[in-house]
């Protein structure tokens, strides 16, 4: 005997029942078999239940895309109840993607029609919800009709089904114009709140439709101020005030009209100002409108008076009990900081106030905006409390923050000494703050000369050891707090290290450096690869190297370059040029090595201050001749870095030289003969020459 079918009511009742989710699965599936096989039958009466039952099983997660046919059978039916659920399924089964749903537009296009309100209240809504572009097209005449002259109920819907055609289709604005027009004059304030929505949505759409209702501005500010001044109606009222919610839209969309428009920005200040003292802030009802208001008043080009009025009712919302309109009040001040400086400025005390409240949100956004009012007059009590919050502020640091602190402390050149010295005493008590000993790694790295001479004029010298900051450093990178980006900075801090230490201490940073050779890491074994390579092969070239970046870029303040001319375009910096531009300070003769058949090679010669032992040779080579020379190479046999020139071929008369920068070490500082060789094709023939 078959088993009888199960009602909405008891199907959720058993599958809420449902011990494990292998049972529950089980039940849904023989329900769907069922409700499968029932849509392949002639059970009219059942249909509506049944398929009521496969939405409940959609709600569940489960598949139910097998009802989307009946679904459009059921909405056609004539009996309401059966037509709801219909459209219910419509709107929860189909989507725009589907081209499935092109088959509601005839019958909503009926039902739009319908002498029911009921009806047409069913299709306006399904319409609007799963409504494409074509369908949208097909049907905004109707629903144009229906806005005028149905009602109330029905054309409450239309508009606001308008308002989602408007969005979809912004071609149709031209349409839904005169409509708009027409309802400024509702009554009712259900379609009126639609209304605004209505406009609101073709203004931000279409610059014809701003420039139409900016003519209109007093009916929508006649309209708010009988708001306002209304008394309480049991129908519209929440917490006193009559129908925010209206109120709320109608700010709106002043402040989309008074955008950039000085006239209709004056025919509302009035009113923006009524609404600024007339409202009340004891329910959130209240700050929601005056926050609304505020928006609107540094939204249009209102006056001075007005601007400091919103602000001022920015800086009452500070004094609120609730977090939320504190953190909004902290967030709508920042954002008014650059244009009204001043007033925000009255607020201070309040904003610092902020920075002891219990919610680490509204802290962090009060420590922003408190940050942001510092200024000359009150940076020292500004820093001061600013200290005290930093000291309860926990762990959390931006990630731009460390980089930002050593731009600061590198453009700061009488803080180094003081910095390093700070540093590296907190440093020795807590290495866990990972920010923290990024800064300082990288400091001690930069200026750990600075540190082991123990000078310092703001507090007490301490000269430190170089076996103290080496165990300090590999604690750090043997630490397991440490982050790979932390063990980065402090294999760069001990090769930089390394040049103001004695060879054994040389040596103990080789072996640090070797561990990380076979790091699972890429980048840190790829830089200890790298320093590696320095120490076996090129150990003379550590101490240009690890010059001091600010030094090397010539940067005199933080976040600063190297001045230019103005109209001068500022290039990108070569590497080598920093590396070969240490502080030139001693410049030799220019001379001529070699002059052949329109070929000339002349030598510039410069010696580093910082580096004695180094000679830095510019070689320039010209062509006087007006054939190209190509496949021009140029061999120095003498200790030295040949870096890569600026071509392989010398241009003809008139183009610009080729220049190739070769550095020479002379350790005794003797005279050092230089031989050279050049290689190149010359009227198509292979040529060599060797000085």
């Amino acid at each position: 005997m078959p088993e009888a079918p199960l009602t909405l009511a008891v199907l959720i009742r058993t599958i809420r029942s449902a011990r494990t989710q292998a049972e529950e699965r089980d039940l849904v599936q023989r329900e769907s078999a069922k409700i499968r096989g029932a849509f392949r039958g002639d059970e009219a009466e059942s249909r509506a239940t049944n398929l009521a039952k496969l939405l409940y099983i959609h709600m569940l997660g489960y598949p139910a895309h097998f009802g989307q046919m009946e679904c459009l059978q059921a909405h056609c039916l004539a009996p309401i109840p059966r037509k709801r659920i219909g459209y219910l399924g419509a709107a929860l089964l189909l989507d725009e993607k589907q081209d499935t749903h092109l088959l509601l537009t005839n019958s909503i296009k009926n039902d739009l029609l319908h002498s029911s309100s009921w009806v047409q209240g069913l299709a306006l809504s399904t319409l609007g919800s799963l409504g494409s572009a074509a369908m949208f097209r097909d049907l905004a005449g109707e629903v144009e009709q229906l806005a005028r002259k149905a009602q109330p109920s029905v054309r409450r819907k239309a508009v606001v089904c308008a308002v989602h055609i408007i969005r979809k289709v912004p071609d149709l604005t031209d349409m839904f114009i005169p409509l708009g027009k027409h309802l400024l004059t509702e009554q009712t304030y259900g379609i009126l709140h639609g209304a605004m929505m209505l406009i609101a949505e073709m203004c931000e759409q279409s610059p014809q439709a701003l420039q139409s209702f900016s003519k209109h501005v007093s009916q929508m500010v006649g309209v708010l101020r009988n708001l306002v001044v209304a008394g309480y109606s049991p129908d519209h009222s929440i917490s006193g005030i009559s129908n925010p919610f209206l109120q709320v839209q109608i700010l709106r969309l002043l402040r989309i009209l008074g955008r950039d428009n000085e006239d209709t920005s004056e025919a509302m200040n009035d009113t923006l100002a009524q609404v600024a003292t007339n409202t009340e802030t004891t329910r959130n009802v209240g700050n929601a409108i005056l926050y609304e208001t505020v928006l609107t008043i540094m939204g249009v080009q209102s006056t001075s008076g007005l601007r400091v009025l919103a602000i001022n009712i920015l800086g009452r919302f500070l004094l609120n009990k609730d977090r939320n309109i504190r953190y909004v009040a902290l967030t709508s001040l920042q954002k008014l900081l650059q244009t009204e400086n001043s007033a925000v400025q009255r607020h201070r005390d309040t904003v610092l106030s902020c920075l002891s409240d219990p919610d680490p949100t509204v802290k962090r956004r009060a420590l922003q905006l408190s940050l942001a009012l510092v200024s000359n007059s009150n940076v020292r009590t500004s820093v001061r409390l600013l200290c005290v919050s930093l000291r309860d502020a926990g762990w959390y640091v931006r990630d731009d923050c460390v980089p930002n602190l050593i731009c600061l402390i590198g453009g700061a050149k009488e803080l180094h000494s003081y910095a390093v010295q700070q540093l590296y005493g907190a440093l020795v008590q807590d290495i866990s703050q990972q920010p923290l000993v990024q800064v300082a790694t990288w400091c001690i790295g930069e200026y750990g000369n600075l540190l082991l001479d123990g000078s310092c004029e703001e507090v007490e010298p301490k000269q430190v050891h170089p076996e103290e900051i080496l165990s300090l450093l590999e604690r750090v990178l043997q630490s397991h707090l440490s982050l790979p980006a932390t063990r980065a900075y402090a294999l760069t801090a001990l090769m930089k290290l390394g040049t103001h230490l004695q060879d054994s201490d040389v040596n103990r940073i080789r072996s640090l450096v070797s561990i990380y050779c076979s790091c699972h890491d890429i980048e840190l074994q790829q830089r200890a690869v790298e320093y590696n390579a320095l120490f076996r092969k090129y150990d003379h070239l550590r101490y240009c190297l690890h010059e001091k970046v600010f030094s090397c870029f010539g940067w005199e303040a933080v976040g600063g370059f190297p001045h230019q001319a103005d109209g001068i375009s500022r290039k990108p910096l070569n590497v080598y040029c920093i590396i070969a531009s240490c502080l030139i300070a001693t410049a030799l003769p220019r001379m001529s090595v070699y002059e052949r058949d329109g070929l000339l090679i002349e030598f510039s010669m410069e010696r580093p201050a910082l580096e004695p032992t180094l000679l830095l040779i510019t070689a320039t080579v010209s062509n006087q001749m007006p054939d190209d020379i190509p496949n021009f190479t140029l061999q120095v046999a003498v200790p030295k870095v040949l870096l890569p020139p600026s071509g392989s071929t010398v241009p003809g008369q008139g183009g610009a030289p080729l220049t190739q920068v070769i550095r020479v070490w002379t350790p005794k500082q003797v005279r050092t003969h230089i031989a050279f060789s050049i290689q190149c094709l010359f009227n198509a023939e292979f040529v060599s020459y060797t000085s």
